[in-house]
């Protein structure tokens, strides 16, 4: 079977058209399928690989008119000339924003939204319009780097919401097994895989700082570091709290919060409203966040007298620096003070976010 290339193509837009290059002389046997989403190529010609078998196929940004759209074949290449659906600038060729190796820009009739230049006009980019072909270099390069943080951002998230799984997954098989007696033992049981995940997400204050997501880095903030004391400072640190039952429903709503969360993050990376994952997202947390708070402030207060005790994280007098810090007061106050504000925080950053996206009552429209 003789093996199969993909030739050179070159793209180019205006407002009402997409015109397409393709790279191959001496085309035979072309041949062309267009739909109002994908186009596929298939020809043997000479190319840049020689004689050989050539093909390609494109999934379109937006649809297109297959029955207004032309192509010709000539001895040194194949032209399109494909109708836009719609008026309009297409940020990028593609539907995904892979772009193939083998689609390049045809800057000779390259085309913005402030260029009066007919269709048919060939010009040199490159020194008649330096400052055009700078921006279109530009765009190309930002194209790239977009890929490159969607990629990761998959990644992290699909990292994410399979080491909570994990942890639910163990959760489950020992409470169906054996269960409250498994609750003493979840924190020997989970406790290193989920301290993993936990700081893992310290990359999420991250992600808006360096433009990988949009938002304050606040919200991240309070969560990660909030989760990260009671993990580290309150149960960790303290060996006779990791065997209290609150450890299992504490544990048990962070995990179920992040299973929704992370598969959602992964759907709107990909451009895909589901609509039942999208409403469970935005509403999970009604029930989740105040009685993950609840099992946050017992922890506090069960630990107050083990840390009146221990005195760890406490600093007395005398010392070189004159200063004292008694830990057991700074929980008795974030209990008295603190936590009804950062719960109100929490729910109030939530619920803006639930009426931008689903609207008041919306529920309603997306199970009527």
């Amino acid at each position: 079977m003789p093996e199969v290339y993909s030739p050179f193509v070159y793209w180019s837009q205006s407002e009402g058209n997409i015109t397409l290059k393709v790279d191959l002389k001496d085309v035979k046997d072309p041949n062309i399928s267009l739909e109002p989403k994908r186009l596929q190529f298939a020809a043997r010609g000479h190319g840049a690989r020689g004689a050989h078998n050539y093909e390609f196929s494109l999934d379109f940004h937006s649809e297109v008119n297959p029955e207004e759209s032309t192509y010709k074949v000539i001895d040194s290449k194949v032209d399109f000339a494909i109708k836009k659906s719609k008026l309009g600038w297409w940020p990028r060729l593609t539907g995904r924003p892979q772009k193939p190796a083998w689609l390049k820009i045809d800057f000779d009739r390259w085309q913005t939204e402030n260029d009066d230049i007919n269709d048919d006009e060939v010009r040199d980019v490159r020194q008649d319009y330096p400052e055009m072909f700078d921006k279109v270099q530009k765009d190309e390069l930002g194209y790239r780097k977009e890929d490159m943080k969607k990629v990761y951002l998959i990644f992290y998230n699909l990292c994410q919401f399979i080491g909570f799984a994990y942890i639910f997954t163990v959760m489950a098989i020992r409470y169906f097994r054996d269960g409250p007696d498994s609750m003493p033992g979840t924190y020997a049981a989970v406790g290193n895989a989920i301290k993993f995940v936990q700081l893992i997400q310290f990359l999420e204050v991250m992600h808006p700082m360096f433009g990988y997501t949009k938002g304050s880095p606040f919200p991240a903030f309070l969560q990660t570091g909030g989760r990260a004391v009671i993990l580290f400072c309150m149960i960790e640190a303290e060996p006779r709290m990791q065997e209290k039952p609150v450890i299992f429903y504490l544990f048990f709503v962070w995990t179920l919060i992040e299973l929704v969360r992370y598969p959602y993050y992964i759907s709107q990376l990909y451009n895909k409203d589901i609509g039942f994952l999208t409403w469970l997202r935005y509403t999970i947390w009604i029930p989740l966040y105040p009685l993950g708070i609840v099992c946050e402030g017992v922890i506090i207060l069960r630990n107050i007298p083990y840390f009146e005790e221990t005195q760890k994280f406490t600093v007395s007098l005398p010392n070189t620096y004159n200063f004292a810090f008694h830990f057991p007061t700074v929980m008795r106050l974030y209990l008295l003070i603190f936590i009804i504000p950062v719960m109100y925080a929490l729910m109030s950053h939530m619920y803006k976010a639930r009426v931008k996206k689903l609207g008041p009552k919306s529920w309603q429209k997306k199970f009527a």
